[in-house]
């Protein structure tokens, strides 16, 4: 289902599903990000750097952001792997880094 939302004289198209539940999980194929979708305002990413692992928390704040929240969720199959939470945890680094972008 497809719901437009007027704010501000522009349309922004939001994709509503009834189906989904919170958090998601995700990893690119390279298997060097991991993501936790929160909500779809929020996620979290694990990023491995060599024998590091950097967690960063996202807060949507601009437009671009939503779209990867939403690339993320309605056909990532092409970029994205579903994963369990389980598999993401095991990647959890024991510090985390503030990435609001």
């Amino acid at each position: 289902m497809q719901k437009n939302i007027k704010l501000n004289k522009t349309v922004y198209l939001y994709f509503v599903s009834e189906n989904i539940s919170f958090p998601q999980y995700r990893k690119y194929k390279n298997e060097k990000s991991f993501f936790k979708i929160s909500s779809l305002t929020e996620w979290e990413e694990i990023q491995i750097v060599g024998s590091k692992k950097l967690l960063y928390h996202f807060t949507v704040k601009i437009l671009p952001d939503r779209n990867f929240i939403n690339d993320m969720l309605w056909g990532y199959e092409e970029n994205w792997v579903k994963i369990e939470e389980m598999e993401y945890i095991t990647h959890t680094p024991s510090t985390s880094r503030e990435g609001n972008q």
